[in-house]
């Protein structure tokens, strides 16, 4: 692991994506998150995961370029033990365990950007719901209370999205998923809502076809 990436806790509470490979298209290295996890850096990466009806906060400091991504299912946690709310699948923590890990990287509070993602109404079994909508309110009122800008936004819609954060630039690649041959994303997000229940515990944007 890089000296300059934060880690996660003992209690293995916090998520930090551990998935990383070398991107061929762009030359670079990139981390890969899935939902639930969340990743901060003050190396030249790039961060990517890819959106149904979660949504992502990519915030980074505009001064250093440190940066980092967040992929979240729900606002918020109905459960009150310490195991749910204390987890970096519900919006709340997930952003606050975000910043957190950037300050500790010498990010600065009044420097601090954030462009956000997803929120599509892609799987029948959450649309009554309503998860993205409250998603994206979410994630914007949080980071409205904080103070923190929002630069750039890609959300709601019915498409699944991929998304291309690199956080010492602050640009971003967003594709929409208008074809998605098969169903490896709504199951997915099927089987980590199913999880969660069940468990005891606009800037430098690119839109591309």
């Amino acid at each position: 692991m890089n000296a300059q990436t934060a880690s996660a806790d003992s209690a293995g509470i916090d998520h930090l994506a551990s998935n990383r490979y070398y991107d061929h298209t762009h030359k670079i290295e990139a981390v890969k998150l899935l939902p639930g996890e969340y990743f901060a850096t003050a190396s030249d990466l790039v961060l990517v995961t890819v959106l149904g009806s979660c949504v992502s906060a990519c915030i980074r400091d505009r001064d250093t370029g440190i940066g980092g991504m967040n992929h979240f299912m729900f606002a918020e946690s109905k459960s009150s033990s310490p195991e749910n709310v204390a987890s970096a699948r519900y919006g709340a923590f997930a952003m606050e365990v975000l910043i957190n890990h950037l300050y500790k990287l010498g990010a600065r509070r009044g420097n601090l950007e954030a462009q956000v993602f997803g929120g599509g109404r892609i799987m029948a079994s959450l649309a009554s719901s309503k998860v993205g909508e409250q998603n994206s309110r979410f994630v914007l009122d949080y980071l409205k209370t904080a103070g923190i800008q929002v630069t750039a936004k890609d959300l709601l819609d019915v498409y699944p999205r991929k998304v291309y954060f690199f956080p010492n630039s602050g640009r971003v690649l967003v594709k929409k998923l208008v074809r998605l041959l098969n169903d490896t994303l709504v199951k997915r997000e099927r089987e980590y809502a199913a999880q969660l229940t069940q468990a005891p515990n606009s800037g430098d944007i690119k839109l591309f076809p």
